[in-house]
């Protein structure tokens, strides 16, 4: 049974995230091949998840409505890029009287995946708040070698893949064959930059179907709330030159394990909105 998924993690921030195999994350060490195996896709006690039978979520689930505590929120799966990599600390924690989602990355990289019931982008927003904690110093995501962020959402797309160049194809060749899912045809990447200018749109260091936009940068704005809505149709098309297919899969990671350093991080409410097209 062939499956779509949300998702590539590629190599670097082993990135990030996913073979969107759905959601997930099967590090995409593509070229390097990292010792990645099916078996990248585990939960937080290492059982290998069955991908197959992950139920695909009609909404969000609200951190806030929530009870603080620790293991997953509701619909959201835990993955393991690479099993010589720690694992970020995900918890829903009471803060300032509400629930909300900490991470605690010490040299650290994993992430947290929903799967989607696939949805048109056009008209459709990505709203979300978040702070960050400590910071980075050394982090830089314009450089392979210190390409970490407290914190990171991901939006993974469907496409026709036949229209892609021959390396690209190849790409999630290689993806599907060293991991056994399927990567998303394009994936957004909006991140908190130790160094890029807000704005930014950055480019990922192993594939091109794999875009970061900066949305917060720096660490002035440390301990503080950082909303954001983003046009996720209008996002695509600066960041790809073409219309997007299909939203099929969010992802957040917080990772420390390039720059060998520790952070902590609070991801309050993420939602989808469709908003009507004036």
């Amino acid at each position: 049974m062939s499956l779509k998924y949300p998702f590539s993690v590629d190599t670097a921030i082993t990135t990030r995230f996913w073979s969107y195999g759905w959601i997930l994350i099967v590090a995409f060490n593509l070229v390097a091949c990292a010792g990645l195996s099916r078996d990248s896709v585990q939960d937080e006690s290492g059982q290998v998840l069955s991908l197959d039978q992950l139920p695909a979520q009609e909404e969000l689930s609200k951190f806030s409505a929530q009870t603080a505590r620790d293991g997953m929120p509701a619909g959201w799966h835990f993955y393991r890029i690479a099993p010589y990599k720690k694992n970020t600390v995900y918890r829903l924690e009471n803060y300032q009287g509400r629930t909300v989602l900490s991470a605690n990355s010490k040299t650290s990289a994993s992430g947290l995946a929903i799967k989607l019931r696939p949805r048109q982008a056009q008209n459709l927003w990505l709203k979300w708040e978040w702070k960050a904690i400590a910071p980075i110093p050394e982090a830089d995501n314009a450089e392979r070698n210190y390409d970490d962020a407290p914190l990171r959402i991901l939006v993974a797309f469907d496409g026709n893949k036949s229209k892609l160049a021959l390396k690209e194809k190849m790409t999630f060749e290689m993806a599907n064959l060293i991991s056994g899912q399927e990567m998303p045809y394009a994936t957004l990447m909006y991140i908190w930059s130790g160094k890029s200018p807000v704005n930014t749109v950055l480019d990922n260091a192993h594939t091109s179907r794999i875009k970061m936009i900066v949305v917060d940068s720096g660490w002035e704005s440390l301990g503080d709330w950082r909303k954001h809505e983003r046009d996720l149709a209008a996002d695509y098309k600066r960041a790809y030159g073409e219309n997007p297919g299909e939203v099929i899969g969010i992802a957040l990671l917080t990772d420390t394990d390039n720059t060998k350093s520790e952070t902590r991080a609070l991801y309050g409410d993420i939602e989808l909105i469709r908003k009507n097209q004036k």
